[in-house]
């Protein structure tokens, strides 16, 4: 089994008055490690923070609200996804491309089935 990383823009949502630069697209980084968890994902924000969710609870906010733990995901229209992170610290919301996020998941599952080589 290989890790899969895919490296991916996306915007994160704050009420903050912003520049029109600081808007623009962030670099997240998507990884999937089945030797690690073959369950979960994870999700690196700019901030050097990292998220680990269930890979199921990321597929089902694709199509409809989900929630666990401290990470809520739901589709945003046709074309966008919407991941936020609750932590102490307090919430980053994230939207992505719906397909970006269907690509690195296929990825995972393609991953995930082939065999170990020793």
């Amino acid at each position: 089994m290989s890790v899969v990383e895919q490296y991916a823009r996306a915007h994160i949502v704050t009420d903050a008055d912003l520049l029109e630069e600081e808007q623009r697209a962030v670099p997240v980084v998507l990884r999937y490690d089945p030797e690690d968890d073959p369950r979960s994902v994870r999700v690196g924000l700019p901030d050097r923070r990292e998220w680990t969710l269930a890979r199921a609870l990321l597929e089902q906010g694709l199509r409809a609200p989900v929630g666990a733990g401290d990470v809520r995901v739901w589709p945003c229209g046709r074309v966008q996804t919407v991941v936020e992170f609750h932590s102490p610290w307090g919430v980053s919301v994230v939207q992505f491309d719906t397909k970006t996020l269907v690509r690195f998941l296929r990825r995972t599952y393609t991953a995930a089935a082939q065999p170990v080589s020793r």
